[in-house]
């Protein structure tokens, strides 16, 4: 996710401590969260597909054996 969206989240989410949101502010925050999360959960997913496990008798097999599903 781009800088820019993370610092607009942020300065949502003081406004809203502070003052509270329009209608349409609280549209872009739910937006912008929702994509945050998806970031985040995807690059999560890549990692763990990523992740090899070492057994004890030097045995290794992946971490998923089946890649988990795109949300």
């Amino acid at each position: 996710m781009e800088k820019a969206k993370i610092e607009r989240i942020n300065a949502l989410a003081h406004k809203a401590k502070a003052q509270g949101l329009t209608p349409e502010e609280k549209q872009e925050q739910t937006a912008l969260r929702r994509e945050y999360l998806a970031d985040i959960r995807a690059s999560l997913q890549a990692q763990l597909a990523g992740t090899i496990v070492v057994e004890p008798d030097g045995s290794r097999h992946p971490l998923l054996k089946n890649p988990l599903p795109k949300p």
